[in-house]
């Protein structure tokens, strides 16, 4: 194990600065490197306080394994961001990392883990990663103790190795000095106090510093740093093993050192330590350390080792690497680490706060480190990151992540660290945080539920509740001929939708029109009407599209994406002028969607409202009655039907519902769920939040600019107009491919061998009987009849781009 660096810096007597511009609390690496990348960007007034030595808590007895997939690319990009930034800082601050690029292997033992290799070579083409796949002899002839009769193949990639974690995290800091930073070791944060103007007052026994920005990055105490100013942060820190082996001979003679490697079936991650291995595990049970939270006192400790916990993963170890059966164990480490609910970390501003961030929960911190720093020291300072950070952003989680939620869903998490989770897969601890009133009706009609933002909804309905289930696959699977009925109901008859996980702002106010008309990109409606528009940050990339409803001249309504809510609000927060109100009323209305050539009658029978065509318009919006409850109404649909939506406070959502099922009963009504409305939203060409539009893309890229207002001035429009005038290097395309195995996201899309863009999302076209996606391409590979290939599981599939809907591609019915 690593050796625990110590140093009594700064000089023994150096007072604590009574002003910094950046306070970041935690001398862990993260905070060591949020410290780095913000003095070298050029802000040197920035100071770190430790309470004990840096690196104590996690960071001193991780495994210091490095790697840079991930599931999320833009993690991977980070990743690889943070190793290669190693050899600077290490020139920086003359400090050793101890840094080994070994190479390493990710061990494929069965046909599903083989088919996850060929999925994570797909991205990484379009990535530029170094990633290549090698036989199970070439396996051991680069690592000889490893039994290569147990797989069928493995990915190599030239970028993982292994580094020293407390070499590492003083390099951070002592490049960070260099810069003009300062940092305190023995100096504990005892109290955070929010000033009227927005600044902190941070207490510790050697003083107090005033900051104009506070970043916690408590590491194990990051929930003590949170309480500290009555903030939740759903993190859990988790007890892990890893062993550190006697020598063994067969390294002990080699003359290169052996490459890194996981095999994910026996759960294990293994990497050379000096002349022996260092062989570590994910618990299939998991036990959460301190959950009622971590003490101060807790420093440079390890825990009491329990092997029968990882009883199970040796044996898998001793039979896949034959030699650790004849090898002693040198150190059996336990250590605890802190975890998250999806196992990625928590970074950026803290929303319903001013000036408080966080970077907390990096349990990948040797990994991750770099990027996240660079993440923080550019949202900070420029006020929006390079790239889109959503799966590490804090907003993704709500009040509704209640610690018991965060202990339960990081246990998991920790647990299928080395678990395969398909792409249709439900997982199902911390299950029905937040359900409607419609949840256990539906769920008696089939429902299979999904969980998005805390918030359970419907994915599909099988014929009744013992029906409700389906294997994880990367394959179509057993919703595919439910989901095909619930697309010909809405197609031919009607069906309907519940709505309720989508966001809904309520903006009031004599200057809200005003301040909208800044904030959106596109146009403000009248009264009565309803409009599509972007908006954009300060560099024009896309951070919503959202739906405007103007109920009265000061009084709208906007519909969005229900996990960007959080975000949404930070958003809004920070221009929304004096007489203006924001409320975020997600969870104040629920509702259900109409939609099919028979929704016009079904909505006529329950209401007393005129809402023929001609009365009742295309994008328009009221305040009315439904079913005898009191509603928002509005003419619009995501599914290219006729369509309504139709909004109600949750305590009338069962009389709502009622009353459409029992007045569309004669009419072919059928519930739907969201497998089938992404299903014809493919059909129409239509992009969602989340996958075609997201921080990654700007306007014109996308598509988005046709709802851009050009005549008025906006947040991000010199941006977009500089991008437009540009010309584009890649466009939002629809795809249609030959295939029976449907792409999810993030496949290679390659032109002659070569690739040249990438699935945003993807799956069946039920209607027109086409597998179809969504994928940015090189914009020379744009045109309408292109011919192109997505590589689906290692295989090449032909696809074609398209230039118009597939189906309705007017809009006739939806508009009609």
């Amino acid at each position: 194990m690593p050796e625990i660096l110590k140093e009594d810096t700064p000089p023994t007597g150096k007072q604590l600065p009574s002003h910094a511009k950046v306070v970041i609390i935690g001398g862990g690496v993260v905070g060591c490197s949020i410290l780095f990348h913000l003095a070298k960007f050029g802000w040197k007034d920035v100071v770190l306080l430790e309470r004990d030595e840096l690196t104590s808590g996690s960071s001193w007895h991780a495994a210091g394994q490095i790697h840079t997939i991930s599931s999320d690319p833009n993690i991977s990009r980070l990743q690889g961001y943070t190793i290669d930034l190693y050899k600077e800082i290490e020139e920086t601050s003359g400090q050793s990392v101890g840094l080994h690029m070994t190479g390493g292997f990710y061990l494929a033992s069965n046909k599903t883990w083989y088919d996850y290799l060929k999925r994570e070579r797909s991205k990484a083409r379009y990535m530029g990663l170094h990633q290549e796949f090698i036989s199970p002899k070439e396996v051991a002839e680069r690592h000889p103790l490893i039994d290569p009769k147990h797989y069928l193949a493995a990915l190599w990639d030239d970028q993982d190795g292994d580094l020293d974690p407390s070499g590492a995290t003083y390099a951070f800091a002592k490049s960070a000095r260099v810069h003009g930073a300062q940092y305190f070791t023995h100096t504990p944060v005892t109290a955070t106090t929010q000033k009227s103007d927005g600044s902190w007052d941070v207490t510790t026994p050697k003083g107090n510093i005033n900051a104009e920005i506070i970043v916690n990055c408590g590491g194990l105490w990051a929930r003590e740093v949170g309480h500290m100013q009555g903030i939740n942060i759903p993190v859990q820190p988790m007890e892990h093993h890893y062993l550190l082996t006697e020598d063994i001979p067969e390294i002990a003679a080699a003359k290169d050192r052996l490459p890194c490697g996981i095999d994910y079936e026996a759960n294990i991650y293994f990497r050379q330590e000096r002349k022996g291995l260092l062989l570590g595990t994910y618990e299939q049970r998991g036990t959460p350390w301190k959950v009622g939270g971590t003490p101060w006192d807790f420093g440079h400790e390890l825990l009491q080792p329990n092997l029968d916990q990882i009883a199970d993963r040796l044996e898998f170890a001793f039979e896949r690497i034959p030699a650790l059966a004849e090898t002693g164990i040198r150190q059996a480490i336990n250590g605890p680490f802190t975890f998250g609910p999806d196992g990625n970390p928590m970074i950026g501003p803290v929303p319903g706060m001013t000036n408080y961030w966080c970077a907390v929960g990096v349990m990948a911190g040797f990994c991750q480190g770099g990027g996240v720093g660079l993440t923080m020291a550019e949202w900070m300072m420029d006020g929006e990151p390079s790239i889109d950070v959503w799966a590490m952003d804090v907003a993704r989680f709500g009040n509704w992540a209640s610690p018991d939620w965060g202990t339960v869903k990081s246990t998991e998490n920790y647990e299928r660290r080395f678990v395969m989770t398909f792409p249709n897969e439900t997982l199902p601890k911390g299950r029905k945080q937040q359900t409607t009133a419609l949840y256990d009706r539906l769920v008696a009609k089939g429902a299979r539920m999904g969980q998005a933002f805390g918030l359970e909804h419907v994915l599909w309905f099988a014929d009744g509740p013992e029906d409700a289930w389906e294997d994880p696959t990367f394959e179509r699977n057993r919703s595919h001929d439910y989901v095909a009925g619930e697309v010909g109901a809405v197609r031919h008859a009607v069906g309907g939708i519940e709505l309720a996980n989508f966001a809904k702002h309520e903006i009031r106010g004599p200057g809200a029109r005003d301040w909208l008309d800044r904030t959106m990109a596109g146009y403000i409606p009248k009264p009565g009407r309803i409009t599509l528009t972007p908006m954009l940050t300060d560099k024009g990339r896309l951070y919503g599209d959202l739906t405007v409803a103007c109920l009265a001249e000061d009084h709208f309504m906007l519909f969005g994406s229900g996990t960007m809510q959080d975000a949404h609000s930070r958003f809004f927060a920070r221009t929304l002028p004096e007489g203006v109100r924001h409320e975020n009323q997600t969870g104040d209305w629920h509702g259900i969607g109409i939609a099919g050539p028979n929704a016009r009658e079904l909505l006529a029978r329950i209401t007393r409202d005129d809402v023929s065509a001609e009365a009742f318009k295309f994008r328009d919006c009221r305040q009315t009655y439904v079913g005898g409850v009191p509603v928002i109404l509005n003419r619009i649909s995501f599914s290219g039907e006729l369509g309504y939506e139709i909004y109600c406070r949750p305590q009338y959502l069962i009389r709502l519902s009622e009353a459409i099922e029992e007045a569309g009963a004669d009419l072919g009504y059928r519930w739907y769920g969201n497998r089938a409305l992404m299903s014809m939203r493919l059909e129409k060409g239509w992009g969602a939040w989340g996958l075609e539009f997201r921080p990654d893309f700007n306007a014109v890229e996308s598509g988005m600019d046709v709802f851009i207002n050009w005549k008025k001035d906006f947040v991000g429009k010199a941006a977009t107009e500089a991008a437009k005038a540009a010309g584009v290097a890649r466009k939002l395309v629809t795809l249609t491919i030959d295939t029976e195995i449907d792409v999810t996201l993030d496949e290679a899309v390659l032109k002659d061998g070569a690739a040249v863009g990438y699935i945003t999302s993807g799956g069946y076209a039920h209607h027109v009987g086409r597998s179809m996606a969504m994928a940015y391409v090189a914009a020379e590979h744009a045109a309408p009849g292109t011919a192109l290939e997505v590589e689906i599981l290692g295989e090449m599939h032909r696809a074609e781009v398209q230039g118009a809907p597939l189906y309705d591609p007017d809009g006739a019915k939806m508009r009609g």
